[in-house]
């Protein structure tokens, strides 16, 4: 039998428990569900990084923003590593599409095939009918809020709906012979919140369920919450309430028009027969507030409303397991999970650990999968409405405050990291900021317990689970170039007693400098 196809599909900014499988009232993604309970549906699944390029990064190299240099969207020339997965792939003879949303350290010519969209539509050349140069321009006009009418074209001018069309094109001129790898990249539910008809009221405003938590929590998080907060007031203004209303409407119909979609690209796979041989990974690069404590989008550090994300295997060799609520996994997991699937040797310097023996009902050493870590920062200090910077001469705004970009020097700024221990998680910034949850009884952390002398012994617990995390997640790069043997088990593991390493000789590697996808090891 022929290596597996891979396929990825990926949904931009979804958070993990807006599903009725996860306990929600609300029926947002029926297919999802479904296909979950047929596959291995992790519900301890995180990001590396809540943000869209370094967690997409994370993805194809296996390895942690401060691993991989690329800790903003907007540094993706930084990325550093030796091999992706692009390059295992193509030197194991795949054949790789990216259908949908980039924003990797990639050029969509780096693939094979590609049929590419932002957040704002097609460019140019791909829109070639009255209706999608129709949407294209609604698009751009939203300036990436939230719509209060129906998206015009109807559910074929969608993204979603392309995007399958284009993976299913791809399928369609390969080699019977041929493994593929598609990467299905949906730009959805991510602003600007819009969907058509018949999605568009499918989840009325009125008729969704109430948030946890209002603005009234703010002030027991970092400043930085409240400063967000300011200016979404600023920027909708009396219109606030029910605009996040209509923004999580919109949002909830867009869960829904994935769903259909991608349940329209499984049956395509089906009808080409192509699905018993291809391991088809869901998941997201990071979550949403979706209103939750009176914010949308993302923005500072690492809540799980915005770390823990959807994450489903189903294909060959997997065995269904449906949910699995006792370990936890993370993006930057898939790469060696797919290295040991098709039997090529994990790149040097991943970080991440192979599911394979998860997925295959195996079992793994004691505690190997007890913990989830991630990062958010891109070092320096805080800024705050103290320093002489604005809005507009940032970037994040326009002087009409008619658009808003999340993501900004204020939000971004600094260095946090968290961790996740059974129910318990811990997040700690650079100046010592501790903010302590438990999870089981607080799952949207709406109560800080680290000052609570009740709860010291875990406090002094997760600090010490949040050092070990942050030095496993230390680069491995460069390796020593004489003497010196670095141990790397070829799981990744870091629990394994019963593993030792042979020796294999000394390796003369090159110099670090430059290594990148242009520079391979």
């Amino acid at each position: 039998m022929r290596r597996p196809n891979i396929l990825i599909v990926m949904s931009d900014q979804q958070r993990a428990d807006l599903r009725k499988a996860r306990g929600y009232a609300l029926d947002t993604m029926p297919f999802l569900d479904q296909f979950a309970a047929g596959g291995v549906d992790f519900a301890r699944a995180y990001t590396p990084n809540p943000t869209c390029m370094p967690a997409r990064v994370s993805m194809f190299t296996g390895r942690y923003a401060s691993a991989h240099r690329v800790r903003t969207n907007h540094n993706a020339v930084d990325a550093l590593y030796t091999r992706d997965l692009l390059d295992v792939l193509k030197s194991a003879g795949y054949r790789t599409a990216l259908c949908g949303k980039n924003h990797s350290h990639h050029a969509p010519e780096d693939f094979d095939f590609h049929e590419t969209c932002g957040h704002l539509g097609y460019e140019g050349e791909e829109n070639t009918t009255h209706a999608q140069k129709e949407f294209a321009d609604f698009l751009c006009a939203t300036k990436h809020m939230e719509t209060h009418v129906p998206s015009p074209g109807g559910i074929e001018v969608q993204h979603p709906y392309r995007n399958v069309s284009s993976a299913l094109k791809f399928m369609d001129t390969l080699p019977a012979d041929q493994p593929f790898f598609a990467w299905v990249s949906f730009a959805e539910p991510h602003n600007p919140s819009q969907v058509c008809e018949p999605y568009f009221d499918l989840f009325p405003p009125e008729s969704l369920p109430p948030t946890a938590f209002g603005p009234e929590i703010l002030k027991e998080k970092s400043p930085r919450w409240t400063w967000l907060r300011g200016v979404w007031e600023e920027v909708m203004g009396n219109e606030l309430e029910s605009r996040y209303l209509r923004t999580r409407s919109n949002y909830h119909g867009m869960l829904r028009l994935i769903d259909d979609q991608l349940r329209r690209l499984i049956a395509g796979l089906e009808e080409r027969g192509l699905r018993e041989n291809t391991l088809i990974i869901y998941l997201s690069d990071h979550g949403d507030f979706v209103g939750e404590y009176g914010l949308l989008r993302k923005g500072p550090d690492l809540p799980e409303i915005l770390t823990h994300i959807p994450m489903i295997m189903q294909g060959p060799g997997i065995a269904p397991q449906g949910l699995r609520d006792d370990i936890c996994v993370n993006i930057v997991d898939l790469l060696p999970t797919i290295c040991e699937l098709i039997g090529e040797e994990i790149p040097l310097g991943v970080q991440g650990k192979s599911l394979l023996p998860l997925l295959r009902g195996e079992n793994v050493p004691e505690g190997e999968f007890d913990t989830a870590y991630a990062e958010s920062g891109y070092s320096g200090l805080y800024w705050d409405a103290r320093d002489e910077l604005s809005l507009e001469a940032e970037g994040a705004s326009n002087p009409d405050r008619t658009r808003f970009d999340c993501l900004n020097t204020w939000t971004q700024s600094g260095q946090v990291r968290a961790v996740r221990r059974g129910d318990w998680k811990l997040q700690c910034d650079m100046l010592g900021h501790v903010y302590l949850y438990d999870l089981r009884h607080d799952p949207l952390e709406g109560h800080n317990l680290a000052d609570d002398p009740t709860y010291a012994v875990q406090r002094a617990d997760m600090l010490q689970e949040l050092a070990a995390a942050m030095m496993k997640a230390d680069d491995v790069l460069p390796f020593p170039h004489r003497r010196y043997r670095t141990k790397i088990h070829p799981h990744g593991y870091w629990k394994d007693e019963s593993y030792h390493s042979p020796d294999v000789g000394v390796r003369d590697l090159p110099s670090m400098s430059g290594w990148n996808r242009h520079n391979e090891d």
